[in-house]
């Protein structure tokens, strides 16, 4: 027997391509609210340090966050767009560089970014929103998530270059950054305090 109920109609094109727009938008507002913030954050101003030509900026505090905050491949695009942000032209590194920045001294800490804020969206694991004893476990392993990519992997490629472009020994270079060092794991525990808290309240 013929049944006479019809078909559910096909999805038009338009439809689709609405469906498409809406899912793009989904997934791609974050990493540029992220890339925006790295720019904000060189912008907003910067500390100098004795010794070293690289200032202290807030941009690894969110680079921390955006890897805390965000899946990989979203963190690693936020990334990637305010690295290629500079490389076209763009004033968006601190005070005011762009090109030039990515082959000076702090290159290194700069292009450490990516890999850095890959590697704390991998290893971070899930938020624990339920009770204080697991926003502080949460709070903790986020805390070395952010040190392992925001101060050991985007360090390890600061020291490399600029001791490379400067032609001043390694051991020179990490004594005299020291000063960031410290900064940056006080950046991580803010940063995991703060994703931490924001994963409970989600």
């Amino acid at each position: 027997m013929q049944s006479n109920t019809p078909a559910p109609a096909a999805p038009s094109s338009a439809a689709k391509s609405v469906s498409t727009a809406r899912r793009i938008a989904a997934v791609s507002w974050k990493p540029l609210l992220f890339a925006v913030l790295m720019w904000v954050s060189a912008a907003a101003g910067e500390i100098p340090i004795p010794g070293t030509p690289v200032p202290i900026t807030l941009q690894t505090f969110v680079v921390m966050l955006a890897g805390l905050m965000l899946t990989w491949r979203q963190a690693g695009a936020a990334v990637a767009a305010y690295l290629a942000a500079g490389a076209v032209g763009l004033p968006v590194f601190a005070g005011g560089a762009s090109t030039m920045a990515l082959v000076g001294p702090s290159a290194g800490f700069l292009l450490g970014f990516l890999p850095g804020v890959i590697v704390i969206a991998l290893v971070k694991g899930g938020a624990r929103a339920k009770g204080a004893a697991a926003m502080l476990l949460t709070a903790l392993r986020y805390f070395a998530a952010a040190f392992l990519g925001g101060v050991v992997v985007v360090y390890a490629f600061g020291f490399l270059i600029q001791s490379a472009l400067t032609g001043a020994p390694l051991m020179v270079v990490a004594l005299a950054s020291m000063g960031f060092v410290v900064g940056d794991i006080v950046k991580a525990a803010a940063a995991s305090l703060v994703a931490a808290g924001l994963a409970k309240l989600r």
